[in-house]
């Protein structure tokens, strides 16, 4: 096994993940039924295994970009400086976007992305997020759509990693004893 089971506590299993999921897909079709053509922005690389299940639970025509931003490196906790590792590959001037993000935690990386699309002139922008650590939050961003509130530990698997690692674990975990869950 690529990771050891007894280092890892299973903060949110597959099941709660996939109603949740699907209860933030039947949400955004409501919200976008008079307007049915948005983007999907994925900020790289955590949120990669939540935007391919929310766009498969929300029922309307879309299109998907990514994006990436970087603010951890390989710490466990983020720098506050944000960088811009990946742009997007079409203009977003008059349109409807979410944002699709894994968490949101200090809020820094949040509001540098918020701002920086919104010289662009989309039309809308909502986000939708995981994850939410609010006991982490240095500045107050909006999250419209919010999968779960969870405590200030750092998590891993469902795409969030620990130094690269264990993004491809089914659920979202936590380090037992906060260091290394693999062997």
């Amino acid at each position: 096994m690529f990771y050891d089971p007894k280092k890892i506590e299973v903060l949110l299993d597959e099941e709660t993940l996939s109603k949740r999921i699907h209860e933030l897909g039947a949400q955004i079709t409501a919200d976008y039924a008079e307007n049915p053509d948005i983007i999907l922005i994925a900020v790289l690389k955590g949120s990669y295994v939540f935007l391919a299940d929310l766009a498969r639970a929300i029922d309307l025509p879309l299109s998907i970009d990514f994006l990436g931003l970087s603010s951890y490196g390989s710490s466990t906790k983020s720098s506050g400086v944000v960088r811009m590792t990946q742009d997007l590959s079409k203009p977003i001037k008059d349109r409807d976007i979410v944002i699709v993000e894994d968490i949101v935690d200090t809020g820094l990386t949040m509001k540098y992305l918020l701002d920086n699309l919104q010289t662009r002139q989309p039309r809308s922008i909502k986000v939708a997020s995981l994850l939410h650590k609010p006991a982490r939050a240095q500045v107050e961003v909006p999250i419209d759509y919010v999968g779960f509130v969870i405590p200030d530990r750092f998590v891993i698997g469902y795409g969030l990693d620990f130094d690269q690692r264990l993004r491809n674990l089914p659920f979202i975990g936590v380090s037992v004893d906060g260091g290394p869950p693999y062997p």
